[in-house]
């Protein structure tokens, strides 16, 4: 089965390119079409991914579901039809030269400089099983609107939701415009050794070493967005009830299993009792009850949850706190699904190993500090996050931590939240991954950038005598 599944992607690839080359760069019309039938798509198809949701979650939130596999889908796709003329105009450049005031001249003798944007051609997209439909239709926005061609290769973890996806693209996009492939890991590495004209994957750094290692057979461009353990900052100047609820809700949607989750707060040390308190009373106002609601998302599968459970046990052992939300003292040992109440791990230690490694999950280890410049020092020692949140009113506080730390990302006040914000860059730094989409930055991330120079009439290398032979005629005669 694999052998055929591999053998159709060989097909369709060579099938894309060719009609690439055929047919040129689509036209601004054929550019909104595919957008608006990737819109119509998701509309039409929005009850069975919130159902193949469910079916691959054992229990997802369908309101959370709706917002961030529907609504967040959608809204990226009609940025991009409503801004595509204005990006696909050519970028004027300045002029310039070796001497001063070259531009000046060049442009009086009628030289010209400009980018014109080019569709890379085909481009290769493997998406997670945590928001397997928004991380297809949000980087589709950008890769449709520079004119690509797409070939998908949804997770085999959410193998419902894949089935979903591979049958709406169907339905609406030929194959020599959009192809899904659905498969196991082999199909995986099959597709990511395809020589793409650019690749994006969204997943873990493991397997993106792996992802890179493949594209770099063909030396096919990549956009990588991974992860990492995202911090958060809580400066002396907050109200705690407040960072708290953002926090928690931050850190229980989807039950953490978000790369943008925040991974560990660092809080004043005079302060954690109080975020341990206001957190108990945020995540009981939100989950009064957990096993059985509808509104707490289940752990994705089995080795997921074990793996979360042994960091859990891991930590324990060494010494940690933990302190388990569980407003309703329900029994999760016996539960149909893979829930995990939310957790806080108090006095966490680097040998533990939710110090470690991504957490992906409902549990939050707390460090306190004394200074903030501790909270610097510590994010510097560690691999460069995919996001960093700082929570506190005094401007100089906030500056000195964002100018001293690097991340793909920060939100203010609040977690996770600029990944909401179309017209800002998405994506890592380092370990946290390469390249960015969003908007404007998505649809220069999936275009060439083909820089082009029209020389002014005259000869300007002969008249600044940079043309054989060098030698002036009296120079040679003296020479004689």
């Amino acid at each position: 089965m694999n052998e055929l599944v591999i053998s159709e992607m060989k097909r369709v690839l060579e099938l894309q390119k060719k009609k690439h080359i055929e047919e040129g760069p689509p036209s601004l019309e054929l550019r909104k079409d595919r957008l608006d039938r990737s819109i119509s798509m998701v509309k039409k198809y929005q009850d069975e991914i919130i159902s193949a949701l469910q079916d691959d979650f054992g229990n997802r939130d369908p309101v959370m579901s709706s917002a961030t596999e529907v609504m967040s889908s959608i809204g990226p796709l009609e940025n991009a039809k409503k801004n595509l003329a204005k990006w696909m105009k050519p970028e004027k450049r300045k002029l310039g030269g070796p001497m001063p005031g070259a531009g000046l001249l060049l442009s009086a003798l009628g030289a010209k400089a400009k980018i014109e944007y080019q569709p890379k051609g085909t481009v290769g997209c493997i998406s997670p099983w945590n928001f397997p439909v928004n991380l297809v239709m949000a980087p589709l926005g950008g890769i449709l609107a520079a004119g690509n061609r797409v070939m998908i290769k949804p997770s085999e973890i959410s193998s419902s939701t894949s089935d979903v996806i591979k049958t709406m693209f169907e339905e609406y996009f030929d194959e020599a415009e959009i192809a899904v492939f659905v498969g196991d890991p082999e199909v995986g590495a099959a597709f990511s050794s395809l020589p793409f004209d650019h690749l994006i994957f969204t997943g873990g750094t493991s397997i993106a070493k792996h992802v890179m290692k493949s594209a770099s057979d063909n030396l096919v461009p990549l956009t990588l967005e991974l992860g990492g353990k995202s911090p958060v900052i809580v400066g002396d100047d907050v109200e705690i009830s407040d960072v708290a609820q953002r926090v928690m809700q931050g850190k229980t949607m989807n039950a953490g299993q978000i790369c943008l989750a925040p991974d560990y707060a660092l809080v004043p040390k005079e302060k954690v009792d109080d975020f341990v308190k206001e957190s108990i009373n945020s995540v009981t106002s939100m989950y009064p009850e957990m096993k059985d609601n509808d509104d707490y998302t289940s752990i994705i599968n089995q080795n997921h949850f074990e793996r979360i459970q042994s960091y859990l046990d891991d930590a324990k052992s060494k010494g940690a706190e933990l302190v388990e939300i569980n407003p309703n003292n329900e029994d999760f040992s016996q539960q149909p699904h893979h829930k995990i109440p939310p957790t806080l791990v108090l006095n966490p230690t680097e040998d533990m190993k939710i110090m470690q490694e991504e957490i992906f999950g409902p549990v939050l280890p707390v460090k306190p500090y004394e200074d903030l410049s501790e909270t610097v020092e510590y994010v510097n020692s560690k691999e460069r996050p995919l996001g960093l949140y700082y929570f506190g009113k005094d401007k100089k506080d906030q500056q000195y931590v964002l100018s001293n730390t690097t991340s793909g990302g920060v939100t203010v006040n609040d977690v996770i939240s600029h990944i909401t914000q179309e017209d800002l860059p998405f994506g890592g730094v380092g370990p946290s991954g390469m390249g960015s989409y969003h908007g404007h930055d998505g649809f220069k991330e999936f275009s060439h950038a083909k820089a082009i120079y029209n020389q002014a009439k005259p000869n300007l290398n002969k008249l600044a005598g940079l043309v054989p032979p060098y030698k002036k005629e009296k120079d040679k005669a003296s020479a004689s």
